[in-house]
């Protein structure tokens, strides 16, 4: 990650920037230790800067404290992602159902990107894409509390997508349901691409939590 620069070192919310984006990007994978040593001399912040950026993402579910053990990147389990798309079922359709006021531009570009990756087979691609895609459409609320709320369980969705980051075959369909339900919200048709988008999100539950690694899967 390398060291942050001098005027922001002693931040927790810029030390939490950094190991956000180092995790949410794959750097540090899910359930990887965080040792406060190493990553207090690799990023050049003190002990009690860094204990307040865990403090942050902690609050976040993007890592996990572990009594006696130390702190975690977090490993969400089959509750916790039905927990992420039960938010996303009130947040995303609920946006579709706005006045259209804005934001056919953004989400044009997103699916147009999402229609190019899966036409080059761009795994990678496809699932930045997709994340757009969906923070757009909360974003349709124009509301800055969703947005973050938003961004906060892409942020968990993508530690259970890194698991699953090489299956074209997963992220594929995505792509495409992306394109149909903008084309009926940019024809006015709001309630149909709430419907189309509730009924995307129940299957992509439903497939998420199938494709799962099996230490990962609850037992009952």
């Amino acid at each position: 990650m390398g060291p942050l620069d001098a005027k922001h070192a002693h931040t927790g919310s810029a030390v939490a920037d950094k190991l956000r984006a180092a995790i949410v990007g794959g750097d540090l994978a899910p359930g990887a230790k965080l040792s406060e040593a190493s990553l207090g001399a690799e990023l050049g912040v003190s002990r009690n800067t860094l204990r307040e950026a865990f403090t942050l993402l902690n609050a976040e579910r993007i890592i996990t404290r572990i009594p006696n053990r130390g702190v975690f990147v977090a490993q969400p389990t089959c509750a916790d992602v039905r927990e992420m798309y039960r938010i996303r079922r009130v947040l995303e359709p609920a946006a579709l159902l706005q006045p259209h006021g804005g934001g056919a531009p953004e989400l044009a570009a997103a699916v147009q990107r999402g229609l190019a990756a899966k036409h080059f087979h761009d795994v990678a691609g496809m699932a930045a894409a997709n994340q757009e895609f969906h923070a757009r459409v909360v974003a349709l609320a124009q509301s800055a509390r969703l947005n973050e709320m938003m961004a906060h369980v892409q942020s968990e969705m993508r530690l259970v997508f890194h698991a699953l980051s090489g299956d074209l075959a997963f992220h594929e369909p995505f792509a495409t349901a992306n394109a149909h339900i903008f084309t009926l919200w940019n024809e006015g048709q709001g309630a149909a691409a709430a419907a189309e988008l509730t009924e995307y999100l129940d299957a992509a539950q439903t497939q998420v939590l199938s494709a799962m690694p099996a230490e990962r899967v609850e037992i009952s």
